[in-house]
């Protein structure tokens, strides 16, 4: 019996541990690493709340350390699509119509055993399965993930409150459904946290899924699918399976009951499957949604009037975290000749000190890429810049090696170029290049970072000029979903951020927001009138 209206306050964002020396976090980490390196994971599909395996059984092995075998996990074939389709659907009608309370306490628990129960498990998988520092772990796989959690019951709560006026005599009255059929979930390597907002956003509005995380990722999916299930997510609502790209997308683009699809992932891709689905719109019971995050090239525009301190400082965390395998990360800078100079010989200096190296030696501020297609990419352009023949030239780093771990150095590119090639592509590691503009040209600067890429999803700018800062501000309104000033271009927080860009960047519905959670709701108006009226005439057709 419903008979009372349930709030949700307000969450505080997680707070971030430090792992600092002698802390009992670092202690606790430690161990966990240790303890997950030791022991060799057997990781199945979860189809209708069963661990499901096949015969195609694949290994996984840590980016920084390619001779340690970490598990194994059984890679999905046409079947196991259908089969986990099947089992969303057949889960639908008791999900969609269990009470909001009860759904969201399944995610509340979800919140608090990450922040707690397994929160160094998560971390370490994250950590061993995705190459990232303690810290960058703690910002996403503990930190970020629960305030998605938390917040999101908490923005879906007030949805629901919103409604519409009644005026004597009737009583009006949304209902926000979800959508009639499935949502496909089709999440990254490089976020721990978005590989699970994407299935759970879908799922706490009603929503039945079927998840696709990226293979690299599958370590710490499958920990956050087992932390669901304790949890008490039912069985069927969301299912974890491990096709290829192809192969899920010919099948559940092509389904009558396919109801949307929540994506990060790159450009091309994206592009593919809104291709897919309007040939197959047709087919459909209703229009799909269709919500993506995809590529950046993400700038950092330094004023002449910026602290050259706050550039390098920005420059260097906002380039080089997480080998800048963020869809934040900076990747091209503008400097202004007045302070170019300084700027390139502090970052240097900077960049020097980087520790690289294995996730498990906490002195590490750089770790490995994550495979060998993309070490092969980005070493491309590398190799590239020593053969431009003097258009760009390597101003640090630019060394890589891939005998013990898929290792790029963090890389600085000097060009005299604003359209050569890394100034444009996206390239997703450890490389960021500079552009230096003449000081008394950064009007005209503007204009050029504008429209060299097609891009828009993160970008950031340096100054302590406040008309210069106002001026770039409205300048730039279109160049980046996420503006950051005096300020690196990477770190959005939940409730803080929202985040996601425009153009080729996404859909730009901003997850960590409000906004991303109308996307998987289906409104329905409901107007009750207390005493109908029983004649049709008006009083103005009453004669004189």
């Amino acid at each position: 019996m419903n008979n009372a209206y349930f709030d949700f306050a307000e969450p505080k964002n997680e707070t971030v541990l430090g792992y600092a020396p002698g802390s009992p976090e670092r202690k606790s980490l430690q161990a966990t690493l240790k303890e997950m390196k030791s022991h060799l994971r057997d990781i199945p599909m979860y189809i209708d709340g069963q661990e499901v395996r096949s015969e195609n059984k694949k290994e996984i092995r840590p980016p920084h350390d390619t001779s340690h075998l970490l598990g194994h996990f059984y890679a999905s074939d046409e079947q196991h699509v259908h089969d986990a389709i099947d089992a969303a659907l057949a889960a639908r009608d008791e999900w969609a119509s269990m009470a909001w309370e009860h759904r969201a306490a399944i995610f509340m628990k979800a919140a608090e055993l990450l922040a707690t129960k397994y929160r160094f498990r998560m971390n370490a998988a994250t950590m061993l399965g995705q190459s990232k520092n303690a810290y960058q772990a703690e910002i996403d796989s503990a930190c970020e993930l629960i305030d998605f959690l938390r917040f999101n019951v908490y923005f879906l709560s007030q949805i629901y409150k919103q409604q519409p006026l009644s005026p004597i005599g009737m009583n009006n009255r949304m209902e926000y459904r979800p959508l009639e059929g499935f949502v496909l979930a089709v999440t990254p390597f490089n976020f721990t946290a978005i590989g699970g907002n994407l299935p759970t956003s879908a799922a706490m509005c009603g929503n039945v899924v079927v998840w696709k995380p990226a293979n690299t990722q599958i370590y710490s999916a499958s920990v956050f699918m087992e932390i669901l299930i304790e949890a008490g997510l039912p069985a069927g609502v969301i299912n974890l399976i491990y096709p290829s790209g192809p192969v899920v997308g010919e099948i559940c683009y092509a389904h009558p009951a396919f109801a949307g699809v929540h994506f990060t992932g790159s450009t091309g891709v994206f592009q593919s499957m809104w291709k897919s689905i309007g040939e197959n719109i047709a087919r459909y019971k209703s229009y799909p949604r269709i919500v993506g995050e995809t590529g950046g090239k993400d700038f950092v525009f330094v004023h002449p009037s910026a602290n050259v301190d706050a550039v390098v400082a920005g420059l260097a965390r906002g380039a080089f975290e997480y080998q800048g395998q963020k869809c934040s990360a900076a990747s091209r800078a503008y400097l202004p000749a007045n302070l170019a100079a300084e700027i390139k010989k502090k970052l240097v200096a900077e960049i020097a000190t980087m520790k690289m190296g294995p996730v498990d030696d906490f002195t590490n501020f750089i770790n490995a890429v994550i495979d060998e297609k993309a070490f092969n990419s980005i070493t491309k352009y590398i190799d590239n810049v020593k053969n431009s023949n003097g258009a760009a030239t390597i101003l640090c780093g630019g060394g890589y090696d891939k005998s013990k771990g898929w290792f790029v150095e963090p890389t600085v590119i000097d060009t005299t170029d604003p359209t050569y090639v890394t100034m444009c592509e996206e390239i997703f590691g450890p490389v960021l290049t500079i552009y230096t503009y003449e000081a008394d040209m950064w009007i005209q600067a503007l204009d050029v970072l504008d429209n060299t890429s097609p891009y828009a999803l993160t970008g950031a700018i340096f100054a302590q000029d406040r008309y210069a800062i106002e001026y770039m501000t409205k300048a730039l309104v279109n160049s980046a979903g996420n503006f950051y000033i005096n300020d690196k271009p990477t770190g959005a927080v939940v409730g803080q951020q929202p985040f996601g860009g425009a153009r080729a960047s996404g859909t730009n519905d901003k997850a960590g927001s409000i906004l991303n959670l109308y996307r998987w709701l289906s409104a329905r108006t409901i107007k009750e009138t207390h005493v109908p009226p029983v004649d049709y005439r008006y009083s103005f057709h009453q004669a004189d």
